[in-house]
């Protein structure tokens, strides 16, 4: 009997891969991530379920690769910054003005009506599931984190934050703030709000005298 192989995923067909990602968000979305099932996203997406099955092993590691999906394709239509640099949140001097941008950006993100319902559902169940909340960290939220860090740093080595703020902590400050006002719906999410959170999270950041 000749050794089993495993599928080459480079041979998936990009036409079904991207189909599968569309289905699993918009039903995650719709229903919710419980009733979502691997014959609902093969339905949606107009492909066998055992197609779904030979590619990943469960929905959860569905929807987060298509999550993972968005964000490659979303640093990708960023663009370069200037000089060539790597994606990241922009160095350009002046913090404010680039937290603001970058906070703005995740307004428009967590507003986006692609994004929310599905965003909402996977959020709402990593709570009570503490293997996929991990995962959602490790995957998604993670990486982005880092971005912060290290804008934080730089802000450090120029002297316009005090040296002994903990950039992990500092960018909760940011953070924490929007994901509060988006999962309560408290007050609506705006760029204003945004812009507030810097200027209130900066001023107690700021370089003491």
């Amino acid at each position: 009997m000749a050794p089993h192989k495993e599928p080459d995923s480079s041979r998936r067909s990009d036409r079904s891969r991207r189909a599968i990602y569309d289905a699993a968000l918009a039903l995650v979305g719709e229903t919710g991530y419980r009733r979502t099932t691997i014959e609902g996203i093969a339905a949606r997406a107009g492909v066998g379920k055992q197609t779904i099955y030979r590619w990943w092993p469960s929905k959860a590691a569905v929807l987060m690769e298509a999550f993972l999906d968005l964000a490659t394709r979303a640093a990708e239509e960023a663009g370069p910054q200037a000089g060539g640099a790597e994606y990241g949140i922009p160095d350009t001097g002046d913090l404010a003005a680039d937290l603001k941008l970058v906070l703005r950006a995740t307004v428009d993100e967590l507003n986006d009506p692609l994004m929310e319902a599905p965003s909402r559902a996977l959020t709402a169940e990593g709570v009570v599931d503490a293997k996929l909340g991990a995962e959602f960290v490790e995957k998604l939220l993670d990486p982005q984190l880092a971005l912060y860090v290290t804008r934080l740093r730089a802000a450090q080595e120029a002297g316009q934050l005090r040296p002994d703020a903990d950039p992990r902590i500092a960018l909760e400050l940011l953070i924490a703030p929007l994901t509060h006002r988006w999962l309560l719906r408290t007050l609506p999410l705006t760029h204003a709000y945004a812009d507030t959170i810097v200027d209130y999270a900066l001023g107690g950041l700021a370089p003491r005298p």
